[in-house]
């Protein structure tokens, strides 16, 4: 399967993307693993003529919309997003009409639709950076992800009005679980992600992005890390850091670990399926993409 991968690779003139939380059998075929800013970056100045993004559809949307006349291929098209899904662009766009005077930062997590409504796009490892640069008599809506708001709030001193949204795999870690799981591994550091709700990033010794969470369990001295985020993430970091030990933080589901189901879609078949067949296929309807691409410019140009 990874051999007829890569001779399609060659033969369509590919490259493949893929984000920290798919499976690591498709980790290991692509060309470039990465959190949403890094894909954002990379998929901006391929020169290759297709796209295949192995994540989910808002992440092959934004190849999309940086890549109009590319041809952009998700393995499966119904790998959706649970914090993107649960800002409807209807809804998002009577809720900005409150606020007509607002600046509108939106997380990378959200639908194109949104994204057209928005001035400046953010990702986890860049939204602190990006707010930060925002003029200071602008007041600002933040969406879809509160978490992730609110601990921007907290690191920038914004106030920032927030949409109700959050990641169905973020909001079910367990501060309770996490703390039984510090007292049974005292010298383990507790890495997370931001859009953890508040109660668990309490329990953190360290809050980042996706990929700052895998640099800082790189360079960091402990040997033993708690990790609260999707557990893709730690294929990557077992590879940079064989010898110490990461722990998926459970949720309170009763699962072992926590997998996001939407990214889980995409496999190793898929992805050969999609390749030889050139389908499924990102379309944008018809001048979505230039209005989303506004506010993608500028979060790389701040970023």
């Amino acid at each position: 399967m990874e051999q007829k991968i890569a001779q399609l690779k060659k033969d369509l003139n590919a490259v493949i993307l893929a984000h920290y939380y798919q499976e690591s059998e498709i980790q290991d075929v692509a060309d470039f693993v990465g959190d949403s800013l890094a894909l954002a970056q990379v998929a901006e100045k391929t020169t290759a003529d297709v796209i295949v993004f192995c994540g989910v559809h808002f992440m092959a949307e934004t190849a999309k919309i940086l890549n109009p006349d590319k041809l952009v291929l998700l393995p499966d098209l119904d790998a959706g997003c649970s914090l993107s899904d649960r800002c409807p662009p209807d809804k998002f766009k009577a809720f900005k009409a409150k606020y007509p005077d607002h600046f509108v930062a939106t997380y990378v997590n959200s639908s194109a639709a949104v994204k057209a409504m928005s001035d400046v796009i953010v990702t986890s490892s860049n939204a602190v950076k990006i707010i930060s640069k925002v003029p200071a008599d602008r007041q600002i809506i933040f969406a879809p992800d509160q978490h992730l708001g609110r601990w921007v709030t907290q690191k920038t001193g914004r106030e920032m009005v927030l949409w109700p949204g959050s990641c169905m795999v973020h909001e079910i870690f367990s501060e309770k679980l996490i703390v039984q799981l510090k007292v049974q591994h005292p010298t383990a550091k507790v890495i997370a992600h931001p859009e953890c709700e508040a109660s668990v990033l309490r329990q953190a010794d360290y809050i980042g992005s996706t990929k700052q969470l895998l640099e800082f369990s790189q360079k960091d001295d402990a040997t033993r890390f708690i990790v609260v985020t999707e557990a893709g993430i730690i294929h990557q970091m077992q590879k940079a850091s064989p010898n110490k030990t990461f722990i998926p933080a459970p949720p309170d589901n009763g699962c072992a670990c926590n997998e996001c189901p939407h990214m889980r879609l995409n496999t190793l078949e898929k992805l050969y399926r999609c390749m030889r067949d050139k389908t499924p296929r990102l379309e944008l309807p018809p001048g979505l993409g230039e209005a989303a691409l506004k506010p993608l410019k500028l979060m790389l140009e701040w970023s």
